[in-house]
């Protein structure tokens, strides 16, 4: 069966590859999963619950979990067969905020997931207006628990009502709101219908080496995000079993305990994970250290495909055996595909991993298209480094006179949410308009240059694409995060966070007689000089308007629940110039 709405690809895996463990989230210490069936009467019996609700089609509900879980899934599923419509809100923004997409959606019910959002959204309670309950997945005094949507027998009259709602559900309906975190403004509700995320489902699936029934994977990006809900449609599709990571600080951990041969990142989270091995690899001696400065240099000058012909593959498989073998244990020792996706990633962070053995493949699309346009194709050379793929069936994608990424297809939302006026402005002609900047190569590989509304001017009337410049300095061991600055101004700037944990370490090598905190660590003479080496380092590949002229470090990290950086850990640009505005008006005093 060819499924056209998301609560049949559970259904589909149930007919065609059950599995023994379809599920699994670790509770108490405890890993429990549940199996295909188990998991598919438990979606049923939550629909069945929702029913004797009232829940008709149509109607809210808002889902709010601080990690991925189980319970999520499952009511993702339960309310989507009766053609009900999920709201999906991310954990880390604000109690205001809470009530601003509540109310502006008109959920009539609320599931959470522990007592931190339970603590947040009753600051708000009584100013949202429709909401009648709010049900928690945790066991919490004085809230509504989940189970006891799990305890509803079954009944004949409830299944035929049941079968009946899952039967009127036409794949144009509206299946979910996704209210978009933003770097700017109130946030608005993009809206996808069963049509949208299934297509985009069939079409990303053909681009991913997933053994059908054979292999499990490690989920831990928010899937209140639109990337690694579809990630998780396609895992039942395929018959994929999944963990769900206990948080970012665990990722390490449960790769040890899971050993997935599958995951999604973000480029953040590739460039942690490479600075600490190479951060570990520079404290060896000798002949160990010679080995993986070399296995890396090899690494670095990776193509895909055997390109770089017959003694580099030789090299490289030695370097495999001596070196990258203990990337890989590192990572679990089976993982062999990481999709990354959300943000640009630095090519040389590509090419390293998948020297190592752990391809990276790289995608590109938004919340509005539900998410994917561009992705790699592994199998079928079709992974290009610095690119993010070609288009999957059925997208069309053309370039626009200023640049602009312009797309259409069966994936591109039904528009805003109440509101027309924005719709209008981002859907001309057809085409949805991305916001992105980027060009298609002699190949047909889609490459993202910049965010179009990230481009700015100097006073000299020079335009600054400032992605580009700051991936480039992310190479620099010394910095965690970076925002090049300077619209209006006479020259390009930097706020840097500074890597504290590496310089740590740094500061005790040097025999620096400093302490190690942040605050320490921005005033200190040496940091700079180091970062500002690294920078005259990179500087020169850029045009001289271009160049980074002068910086300032921030004293915290950036983070999400400080306001830094979106829950995808993209850098809120607006916000970080507001909190280092004392910085900004230093550099350009």
């Amino acid at each position: 069966m060819k499924p056209t709405k998301l609560f049949e690809f559970i259904e589909i895996q149930r007919n065609k590859t059950p599995l023994e463990k379809s599920v699994t989230t670790k509770y108490n210490g405890e890993w429990q999963s549940l199996s295909t069936e188990d998991f598919y009467q438990k979606v049923q019996q939550v629909s069945r619950s929702l029913v004797k609700l009232g829940v008709k089609k149509g109607d809210k509900i808002a889902l709010i979990s601080t990690n991925n879980r189980t319970e999520w899934c499952i009511m993702d599923l339960g309310i989507l067969q009766l053609g009900a419509v999920t709201v999906p809100i991310y954990p880390t923004i604000t109690g205001p905020e809470y009530q601003y997409v509540l109310n502006h959606s008109e959920s009539q019910y609320c599931f959470i997931s522990d007592a931190e959002i339970l603590e947040k959204l009753n600051t708000v309670r009584k100013d949202i207006s429709k909401l009648k309950e709010v049900y928690s997945f945790d066991s919490i005094p004085n809230c509504s628990s989940w189970t006891s949507l799990l305890s509803e027998e079954e009944d004949s009259k409830t299944k035929e009502l049941v079968e009946a709602a899952k039967a009127a559900v036409d794949p144009e309906d509206l299946a979910t709101i996704i209210y978009t975190s933003g770097t700017t403004g109130v946030p608005k509700g993009v809206m996808l219908n069963h049509h949208n995320i299934v297509s985009n489902v069939l079409s990303s699936s053909k681009r991913l080496p997933l053994d059908i029934g054979k292999t499990h994977a490690l989920s831990f990006l928010p899937v209140c995000h639109i990337y690694e809900r579809v990630i998780l449609y396609i895992y039942y599709y395929k018959g994929i079993g999944i963990y769900f990571a206990e948080s970012v600080e665990k990722i390490s951990e449960n790769l040890q305990e899971v050993q997935p041969y599958f995951m999604t990142a973000v480029p953040r989270l590739l460039e942690k994970v490479y600075d600490k091995i190479y951060a570990k690899g520079a404290e060896l001696d000798g002949i160990k250290k010679k080995l993986f400065y070399w296995a890396v240099d090899l690494g670095l000058r990776y193509e895909p495909y055997g390109a770089n012909g017959f003694l580099y593959e030789l090299k490289l498989k030695i370097a495999r055996k001596l070196i990258f073998s203990k990337w890989k244990a590192a990572l679990g020792g089976n993982l062999h595909t990481i999709s990354s996706g959300s943000a640009a990633l630095q090519p040389r962070l590509a090419r390293v991993f998948s020297a190592a053995g752990i391809t990276i493949s790289e995608g590109y699309g938004l919340t509005e298209t539900a998410p994917v346009l561009t992705v790699s194709d592994i199998n079928n050379k079709g992974l290009k480094f610095g690119c993010v793929g070609k288009p999957i069936d059925g997208v069309e994608i053309k370039i626009a006179e200023d640049g602009e990424i312009l797309c259409k297809g069966p994936n591109v939302m039904q528009g805003y949410y109440k509101d027309e006026k924005k719709t209008a402005e981002v859907i001309q002609n057809g085409y949805f308009h991305t916001g992105d900047i980027g060009e298609i190569d002699a190949d047909g590989f889609l490459k993202i240059t910049d965010r179009k509304k990230q481009l700015f001017k100097t006073s000299g009337g020079k335009y600054i694409a400032p992605q580009l410049i700051e991936n480039k300095m992310k190479q620099s061991l010394f910095i965690e995060q970076i925002m090049v600055i300077g619209e209006g101004q006479k020259m390009p700037a930097a706020l840097i966070q500074p890597a504290f944990e590496y310089i740590a370490t740094w500061i005790e090598d040097q025999n620096l007689n400093i302490d190690s905190s942040p605050k320490a660590i921005c005033s200190c003479q040496e940091v700079k000089d180091a970062i500002q080496k690294d920078i005259d380092e990179y500087n020169p590949t850029f045009g001289k308007w271009e160049q980074v002229k002068k910086f300032e470090l921030t004293p915290e990290l950036w983070s999400i629940e400080l306001g830094h950086l979106t829950p995808t850990m993209k850098v809120k640009r607006k916000a970080v110039k507001e909190r280092y505005k004392a910085l900004f008006d230093k550099i350009y005093q």
